[in-house]
């Protein structure tokens, strides 16, 4: 059967969501107790204590944050060569610098079961960033950023599946985003991809599954903070995430990624990525996106 849709406006659009899904019956502001009653969301216990509010926006006022209550995803951190960064990256933003000569880039592909704006899939390619504003060594902030599991990036793409997700994306956050295919299953294996809407692949990814580990909801906390210009001034955006089933290798062995050419393989290639330093696999997370907030550090600059 075809999936109903149903025209809703944000920012000034119509866009076509799932008749009766999150978006259409709650415009970004559900009712928590409706959502824990839905078998595939889970315990939500962890957004009861994150109330939501009505706060502006470049597209006018919002519900904020997102709440995505079941999620996976896999990432594959690469060393790349400081040269290569650099010039990827506007003024003053700095790569961070894990070994001489060499910043890291993750790709990251998302599957969101269950949130706010319906599911969808994502894939991001960003650099690592040195702290706006940070001083001494970068070794020292490495390690810190590790030991939290709190890190800044710079986001350079992020295809999306829906057009929910691309116009939030882009006229909410003014982030890189477009339509692409993207597939993540974590079973047995790791498989995942990305191609175009037309089916011509760019990224495909298989990987041995690492043992994973399932803690306790909000035992193991971790975040992560999007740097990006918006309207000419730079922003940060937080994401937090309550981890629930993952596993993590260093120098990860059977892991297969081709590139097909596409612009997610070209936009790696153009990095430098070769050198395979971390894979990270997520089986269930529950995450926070808040909205942006002004970054006068980098203003200053």
């Amino acid at each position: 059967m075809d999936e109903q849709i149903a025209d809703v406006e944000f920012g000034g659009q119509t866009v076509g969501v799932s008749a009766g899904g999150y978006y259409d019956r709650f415009r970004m502001n559900p009712d928590l107790d409706v959502v824990a009653r839905d078998p595939a969301a889970g315990n939500i216990d962890f957004f009861r204590r994150i109330p939501k509010q009505m706060v502006p926006s470049r597209v006018g006022p919002v519900w904020a944050p997102n709440f995505y209550y079941r999620s996976s995803n896999v990432q594959l951190l690469f060393l790349a060569p400081l040269s290569r960064l650099r010039p990827m990256l506007p003024m003053p933003l700095e790569p961070l610098r894990a070994v001489p000569g060499y910043g890291l880039v993750a790709l990251t592909l998302y599957a969101y079961t269950v949130c706010d704006n319906d599911p969808y899939n994502e894939a991001s390619v960003a650099v690592i960033l040195r702290q706006p504003g940070a001083r001494g060594s970068q070794g020292l902030e490495l390690l810190r950023s590790m030991r939290r599991r709190h890190f800044h990036a710079h986001v350079l793409a992020l295809p999306v599946t829906t057009e929910i997700a691309r116009v939030r994306g882009v006229h909410g956050y003014q982030l890189p985003k477009w339509r692409a295919d993207i597939d993540l299953e974590i079973g047995e294996t790791v498989k995942a991809g990305v191609s175009s809407l037309e089916g011509v692949p760019d990224l495909v990814l298989k990987a041995p599954l690492p043992a994973l580990r399932d803690v306790a909801p909000q035992s193991h906390m971790a975040s992560n903070i999007a740097v990006n210009l918006i309207d000419g001034q730079w922003h940060q955006t937080l994401v937090q995430w309550n981890m629930l089933s993952f596993a993590q290798t260093l120098f990860p062995k059977g892991v297969q990624l081709t590139r097909h050419g596409g612009p997610l393989s070209q936009l790696l290639d153009g990095l430098g990525t070769r050198t395979l330093l971390r894979m990270d696999v997520v089986r269930n997370a529950q995450l926070v996106l808040n909205m942006p907030r002004p970054l006068d550090a980098l203003d200053r600059a």
